[in-house]
């Protein structure tokens, strides 16, 4: 069985691995039962346009052209293999409301058949909210002075406005046309399906159960209401349905807890691998790759990608190294992430090798002049196995790696993509250890044989909780939106240190020297009429209670006694 095919009705001028099933026969080509197809015409689960594309456009030898080919089929089997995006079904009804003018429902029904839709009309005034999502939208209308809600499965709305942006659902004549409303509508109803775009791990999420909220990125970059945030709770919620996959959350997402469905960290490392010995050309499934008409050089490979704003400074970082090439991103729009992601990487790049990482091609002409710039870097490639790796960590190591022994001065960070090196007043510091406990991506990390609280500031998102949850005054603060390109940056680095108290009864070590001697200090006053209460100020838990019940015990004694000691 094949899992390739590849069909055009001409004939190739040269052969293609044997993997690859090669066919002119559409019927033929259609009796399969393919994983990856360079044509729509044939029944396959992932269509890779960009085989054609380079294909057509390759200045590769034909020697190179057909070990390539194989490699841009490997690479979608490896997107389809790993994929977690789930298709899930909604169903749609008929119930259909139509916000406009009296003149703009006339044009509505003439192109529609008698009784197609069950059609409720609404001036655009009236109209005050929308909920829910396509195939359960609620529209609240002003009727007087009273509220009516309105439960539809779809919403025309001509000259649509922002209420109706964020929904799932809601179309606008104005923005493509009447008959392509119509259609959609129609093809909604007989089968609307939708996919999950995101996965979510709320056990390293910076806004997840947050006594204050420090990090909501995710939400604040989402065109439409697929995260919103429960603030009471400090919880996220995921509307799959509403999620267009653009992919700008997970691109600004700080610790990796949210991550593309479609194509996961693990995926792109796993394409990147094979990219090695070429430049990667990343092309976005909207730029719609086979209606370019660029030239490419030598050794270019398309690296086709679904969404354009899921990139972060991790992925391609890894397709940066996993290629020991400059790469070349062609889209007519860059995310919040992805933008400050660039911007890291190229002065990483500019520091250590004198070029740019990333060049950015938003038309054909700045592709051109991009595919007549980009190059192999000497001396970039590296690989590590990513497997079980999270997104900080990544990064990390490949940085460490570009970085090395030498000192290459500092990056500075963006808006959208934050990196900070903590700094502790050792002389304020108890080691409590409560910015530890805040700490959920591992950066700060207390050592017990000892007694440091150490981080590690290459994994540190600068999210700031350990900073609101520091009880000492002037000790914890965060230089933010740095990266410090020296060999420290990646080792730990002791913030505190302090010898461990032992207790006065039993001699056992239960808690930092700093510690008691800050509680003492508050409580030996109110103690100073009571040597015994004082003495349990530096005491273990165990001995506290033993010691006042001996002072009780003595106490009683003496009373019941009272010629003892006399």
């Amino acid at each position: 069985m094949h899992e390739f095919v590849y069909y055009n009705e001409k004939e190739l001028d040269f052969p293609l691995s044997e993997s690859i099933y090669v066919t002119k026969d559409l019927v033929e080509a259609s009796s399969g039962d393919f994983i990856v197809s360079n044509s729509k015409s044939v029944n396959a689960e992932l269509i890779a346009d960009e085989i054609d594309y380079y294909i057509t456009h390759s200045q590769d030898t034909l020697a190179q052209k057909i070990t390539t080919i194989e490699k841009l089929y490997e690479m979608n089997a490896i997107r389809f293999d790993m994929a977690q995006d789930i298709t899930y079904s909604q169903e749609v009804n008929n119930a259909v409301l139509l916000v406009g003018t009296n003149d703009e429902k006339k044009e509505f029904l003439r192109a529609t058949i008698p009784n197609e839709f069950d059609l409720f009309h609404v001036e655009p005034s009236i109209v005050k909210s929308i909920s829910g999502h396509i195939g359960n939208l609620d529209v609240m209308v002003a009727d007087g002075e009273d509220e009516v809600k309105l439960s539809v499965s779809q919403i025309v709305w001509f000259n649509k406005e922002e209420i109706a942006d964020k929904q799932s659902g809601a179309f606008d004549p104005l923005e493509t046309s009447l008959d392509e409303v119509l259609a959609q509508l129609r093809l909604n109803i007989t089968n609307y399906e939708y996919k999950k775009f995101t996965t979510y791990d709320k056990t390293i999420c910076q806004y997840h159960e947050r006594r204050e909220e420090i990090c909501s990125k995710c939400e604040e970059v989402c065109p439409t209401v697929a995260i919103v945030k429960d603030d009471e709770n400090k919880h996220l919620g995921f509307s799959q349905i509403d999620c267009h996959g653009c992919g700008g959350c997970i691109s600004v997402c700080p610790s990796g807890a949210i991550d593309y469905a479609p194509s996961n960290r693990g995926t792109i490392f796993e394409m990147a691998r094979l990219t090695k010995g070429h430049i990667p050309l990343v092309i976005p499934q909207k730029m719609e790759v086979k209606n370019l008409n660029v030239s490419i050089k030598e050794n270019v490979l398309p690296f086709a990608i679904e969404g354009e704003k899921f990139l972060h400074e991790g992925t391609l970082l890894t397709l940066l190294q996993e290629s020991g090439s400059q790469v070349i991103f062609y889209s007519d729009f860059l995310s919040k992430g992805t933008k400050d992601a660039i911007s890291i990487l190229n002065q990483i790049y500019q520091a250590k090798y004198g070029v740019d990482a990333i060049l950015i091609a938003m038309d054909e002409t700045e592709l051109h002049l991009a595919l007549k710039e980009v190059n192999f870097v000497e001396n970039s490639q590296f690989s590590f196995n990513e497997s079980e790796s999270k997104k900080r960590e990544i990064f990390a190591i490949r940085l460490s790696h570009i970085v090395g022994n030498e000192d290459l001065g500092v990056v500075r960070t963006g808006e959208h993509v934050h990196y900070g090196h903590v700094k502790v007043n050792e002389s304020n510091c108890t080691l409590c250890l409560s910015c530890v406990g805040a700490c959920n991506v591992g950066a700060l990390i207390a050592d017990t044989s000892d007694n440091t609280l150490r981080l590690n500031a290459s994994i540190c998102t600068a999210c700031g909780y350990c900073e609101v949850s520091c009880p000492e005054v002037n000790c914890l603060t965060i230089e933010r939106d740095v990266i410090k390109l020296a060999p420290s940056w990646f080792s730990e680095e002791v913030l505190a240190q302090d010898e461990l108290f032992a207790c006065v009864e039993c001699g056992k070590e239960f808690a930092t020297t700093k510690a008691i001697e800050k509680i003492a200090n508050i409580m030996a006053p109110l103690f100073k009429a009571d040597p015994i209460k004082e003495r349990t100020l530096y005491c273990c838990e165990d001995c506290k209670g033993k010691v006042m019940m001996q002072s009780y015990l003595a106490d009683k004694s003496n009373y019941n006694n009272p010629t003892v000691g006399a």
